[in-house]
């Protein structure tokens, strides 16, 4: 197999951008989602912040994100919506139930002919903070500033908040982190695959992190050997979400006769591979990139109604092009962990060996261990590129089984990792 696509999204919710190189961390690709966008609900003191969706938030999809030449700013863009005609009286118009905003437009704003220029790494040393919880996983982020804050309120008309992860850091709930205990068994029970392609082995940085660090890697597991637990930005559930194209032109299948394909975007993938059969990434334990171990695959991703969402008009789609989550339905209801939601790609994790290098690396180059800047340094051995080869290393006898607390208030909490005692010596 091989890799036909990458993509970043520095703003989470915002339209993603295109890569043909990509720097691989623990945390993703370099810079995805390290920004987010939250309705503001109420004002002053006891305002609170929602974090913002395309399911629930659909006119996400009008702003457009690239990168200067520099690398030192995200441009965001807002495009007008496309205006349709209205639907005749034998068609009804698209729900809009759960979508609060999504019934119309705002009126026109001149920050809509505005570019805004957001810094990718802000001075964080006077930002204020606030408090956001996606999916029970709680963290205290940066709040960017009013500047932008007003930007983005002009543009969907309401108030708006973008925050900035920093030095921050969310919970990663359930077994969802391969080196869970529960995660752990069920990988410990994987076969191997007869794809081949890698394997075990002592790690394809070993040279390079002892020539660089020396001795062995616990310092990459914290004071006295404790393995630090994983962690996200703003990210759903995991780092990484990968699809395939052999799935994608199964669902394009589904679609009537005369319809446009459907468009990987949809789904809102970092990586792309074309696949061998649809599907069968359902069952992938392990992946390799170019001959090394490289993804620890997690659970399957359960889909919602961002499938049916039509990006030009930053509404639920018309017609045919509405009805993609339905199409799923009566076949990908395949986790019993979520029995009545469709799934669609595979969440994965950096594999324990390349993200023990990566933190080793980092360290030697002087870097703080929660940053962004220094993934993919290390003479291109942490890239990925569009074009490069990947092999199912090892398989899973069953799927995985979803156990994420999404609807479980009593679940939220901030991360939590203390470091051991250092063992003294006499």
């Amino acid at each position: 197999m091989k890799v036909t696509a990458l993509w970043v999204y520095p703003i989470k919710g915002l339209r993603g951008i295109p890569l043909e190189t990509a720097d691989l961390g623990p945390q993703g690709l370099r810079h995805d989602r390290v920004f987010t966008v939250c309705r503001v609900d109420g004002d002053g003191d006891d305002a609170q912040l929602r974090h913002m969706q395309l399911s629930r938030f659909p006119q996400c999809s009008l702003f457009h994100q690239d990168m200067t030449d520099d690398g030192s700013h995200i441009r965001v863009r807002y495009q007008q919506p496309r205006l349709d005609p209205p639907p005749s009286s034998s068609s009804s118009p698209p729900s809009t139930s759960g979508s609060p905003a999504a019934a119309r437009p705002p009126a026109h704003r001149p920050e809509h002919d505005q570019t805004l220029h957001v810094p990718l790494e802000p001075d964080t040393t006077r930002l204020e903070r606030a408090v956001v919880n996606i999916h029970q996983s709680v963290v205290s982020a940066y709040r960017v500033g009013k500047r932008y804050d007003d930007w983005f309120s002009a543009c969907f008309g309401f108030p708006v908040a973008l925050l900035y992860i920093g030095d921050q850091r969310r919970p990663v709930l359930g077994s969802m982190a391969p080196s869970n205990p529960s995660a752990a068994d069920r990988h410990a029970a994987a076969s191997n695959s007869s794809s081949g392609g890698g394997g075990g082995g002592g790690g394809w940085l070993s040279s390079i992190v002892t020539s660089l660090v020396g001795g062995d890697k616990t310092g990459a597991t914290g004071a006295g050997g404790a393995k630090e637990p994983e962690w996200l930005r703003f990210s759903d559930c995991a780092p990484y979400l990968v699809t395939t194209e052999a799935s994608l032109a199964d669902v394009s299948a589904r679609m009537a006769r005369g319809q446009q394909d459907v468009d990987m975007v949809k789904f809102r993938p970092n990586i792309v591979v074309d696949g061998d059969s649809p599907f069968d990434e359902d069952y992938w334990a392990e992946l390799s990139v170019r001959g090394r171990p490289a993804l620890s695959m997690s659970k399957m991703c359960g889909r919602c109604t961002s499938l049916n969402v039509d990006y030009d008009a930053g509404r639920p789609a018309l017609g045919e092009q509405g009805t993609l989550l339905k199409k799923l339905m009566p076949d990908r209801r395949v986790d019993p962990g979520a029995a009545y939601t469709p799934v669609f790609g595979r969440y994965a994790f950096l594999s324990d060996q390349l993200a023990s290098d990566t933190l080793l690396l980092r360290r030697s180059e002087g870097e703080t261990p929660g940053s962004d800047a220094g993934d993919g340094d290390a003479a291109g051995d942490l890239r990925i590129s569009v074009g490069d080869s990947v092999a199912v290393t090892r398989r899973n006898d069953a799927r995985p089984v979803w156990d994420w607390p999404l609807k479980d208030p009593s679940s939220a909490r901030f991360y939590s990792y203390s470091h051991p005692p250092t063992a003294q010596t006499a």
